[in-house]
């Protein structure tokens, strides 16, 4: 396992082509994932719409999990640049932290399948092999500091934003599921950020 790591690491992107290159194939991961469920997307199809060799997809990603897993880091970099724009002032912690939630939760659900490949490859993940899986966690436990204005963190506030954000990828399964209403799992949201936030650290 810990071989697939190291091949993993060694494959970052550091030129401006490498960087091109890693763009494409995370993109045609996305439009096929978007298209199809994640059990139909072939590794191969992603090589071919990215215009890259199959054994440079592999060289990058060395699995589908790895692949997808990436395509959530990336998607997070980009909610969080849309939130530090967009971030009202004068709101309490916790009403921060549920507006970003709720907009991830209505960013996601627009692109059912997508969504579903990236929640089930992250949530499959060993961070030893696949260690973008840890940039996922730490990526979003930063939007919701941000969101809060936290910048020296307490156990405690640590502690209960990764219940929170645990909570949340459950809420979004079960709506991705059909098994909860949009309504509700916002309504479910706002009742775990007022519970679970309510001694976190003010601005």
């Amino acid at each position: 396992m810990p071989r697939i790591a190291e091949v993993r690491d060694a494959a970052e992107p550091s030129s401006e082509e490498q960087r091109a290159r890693h763009v494409r194939m995370l993109e045609a991961a996305i439009e096929l994932a978007t298209e199809k469920e994640l059990a139909r997307v072939q590794m191969h199809e992603v090589a071919k719409r990215a215009g890259v060799a199959i054994g440079t997809l592999y060289r990058y990603f060395p699995s589908k999990t790895h692949l997808f897993v990436a395509v959530m880091v990336d998607q997070i970099d980009r909610m969080g640049a849309g939130f530090k724009k967009s971030a009202p002032p004068g709101e309490s912690p916790q009403d921060a932290v549920y507006n970003v939630l709720v907009r991830a939760t209505r960013g996601l659900l627009r692109r059912p399948a997508l969504s579903t490949a990236m929640i089930q490859s992250t949530s499959t993940a060993n961070v030893a092999s696949v260690p973008d899986a840890g940039k996922v966690d730490r990526a979003f436990r930063q939007i919701m500091l941000d969101a809060a204005g936290i910048e020296h963190p307490t156990e405690e506030d640590l502690t209960a934003l990764r219940l929170l954000v645990q909570l949340w990828f459950g809420v979004i399964q079960s709506c991705l599921n059909g098994r909860v209403s949009i309504p509700d799992a916002e309504s479910d949201i706002r009742r775990a950020c007022d519970l679970l936030l309510v001694n976190l650290s003010h601005r």
